[in-house]
């Protein structure tokens, strides 16, 4: 039994860090170790040296500013998490280690209109498809990441209304799921799980603050501060799409007029287009056509663009982010729609926050939602969990505690 500010309670505390640390980043040096957790070095090289003999990590030779180092990642097979990533048209499921890396992916069409019991019935069967091709024990999953195209309610876990996949407002996603598939399952809405996705794997590396503007049936942003996705007290951070551009303007969904969603979002852009390029244009097809060069599409990209900027703009102002990635289809218009967000913010916002923001689009496309998920449940899940399945965990265990 430990007694707290013994010797072995801290040194319980210091394996956790490493642990914790290792397990955020996917992968670190012993020297970015030292400086993600405070310890010395000496204590680290000490720790990770137990933690690989328990079989909780794994070291591989690797290099740093040119001098030979060590990286330290968590054991391959010490357990898997799943990421769950539900859409308008879409439902991706992805099967990835602790140590960060995609076991198995796969996406398949998702019926709109199908109810909320038969989105969850696919994805146990897409999630136990994908378990099985990889023959992973289902003992070993620590957890499950879930997106969901709408806002979840901090405290209850309620999807709140949503257009995109109507029906499904005032479900629980997380306890429909958890009770299909027996684990932990950490629910969020998509921007918050892109912006993650891209926090870890894609355009926000090596960024503390940045906010994810996905664009596709809705505007929304995942919004990141000092390294943490914020959702506020209710969990409607980031709804940059109901910031009012013009209050004469057209009707949203909200209720409110002018919404930024109202000049930006799919259901409303297309419509300009259809009449010359016929009602079964998409998002992507308006995309490529104005990388081809189609003059209609290119003019509504840049006033998408520039009307994004101004949304982009009182970000800035207010949140100060060093970073804004875009992601959703619009993202593959690459300078076609960067350009005008950047002549956007330049314009409208405070010089000094613009001169600091970088405008990326996107590097997972469509994958940083499910990407995120994964990132979700590595983020949510425990330190201990690992320690007491390992051999240090026993060693740990067996050793009396001093006081």
């Amino acid at each position: 039994m430990e007694t707290p500010g013994s010797q072995s309670s801290l040194h319980r505390a210091n394996l956790e860090r490493v642990v914790r640390a290792v397990r955020l980043a996917g992968s670190l040096t012993q020297a970015e170790i030292a400086r993600t957790t405070g310890l010395s070095a000496a204590t680290v090289s000490n720790i990770v040296r137990e933690l690989k003999d328990g079989g909780t990590v794994e070291v591989t030779p690797t290099s740093a500013g040119g001098r030979r180092a060590r990286s330290v990642s968590l054991s391959g097979d010490a357990g898997i998490v799943i990421g769950v990533d539900f859409g308008h048209t879409h439902l991706r499921v992805a099967v990835g280690n602790l140590a960060h890396q995609v076991l198995a992916e796969e996406s398949e069409p998702l019926d709109v209109d199908a109810s909320a019991a038969q989105g969850f019935d696919r994805a146990e069967q897409l999630v136990s498809r994908l378990i099985a091709a990889t023959g992973v024990d289902r003992a070993k999953i620590a957890g499950v990441g879930l997106g969901v195209p709408g806002p979840i309610d901090v405290e209850s876990g309620t999807l709140g209304s949503t257009a995109i996949l109507p029906g499904w407002g005032g479900t629980r996603p997380a306890e429909e799921l958890r009770g299909r598939l027996g684990v932990p399952v950490h629910v969020d809405n998509d921007a918050n799980l892109g912006a993650l996705g891209e926090l870890v794997w894609g355009s926000g590396r090596g960024v503390r603050d940045l906010a994810y503007i996905k664009v596709a049936s809705g505007v929304g942003a995942g919004l990141v501060i000092n390294g943490k996705i914020y959702r506020g007290p209710g969990g409607t951070a980031g709804e940059i799409g109901h910031i009012t551009l013009d209050e004469a303007g057209p009707v949203c969904r909200c209720g409110n007029r002018g919404c930024l969603e109202t000049f930006a979002a799919a259901r409303y852009v297309l419509p300009l287009l259809q009449p010359g390029h016929g009602p079964d244009l998409t998002m992507e097809g308006v995309v490529r056509l104005a990388r081809d060069g189609d003059p209609g599409c290119r003019r509504v990209i840049a006033d998408v663009g520039r009307h994004i900027g101004s949304g982009v703009a009182n970000l800035c102002n207010l949140l100060n982010p060093s970073r804004v990635v875009l992601g959703g289809d619009l993202a593959e218009a690459g300078e076609l729609v960067l350009g005008p967000i950047r002549e956007s913010v330049g314009r409208y916002a405070i010089p000094s926050a613009a001169r600091q923001l970088s405008v990326l689009p996107g590097a997972l496309g469509g994958r940083a939602e499910v990407l995120g998920a994964l990132a979700l449940a590595l983020s949510e899940m425990g330190d201990s969990t690992l320690l007491d399945g390992s051999a240090t965990g026993a060693l740990l265990a067996a050793t009396p505690a001093f006081t």
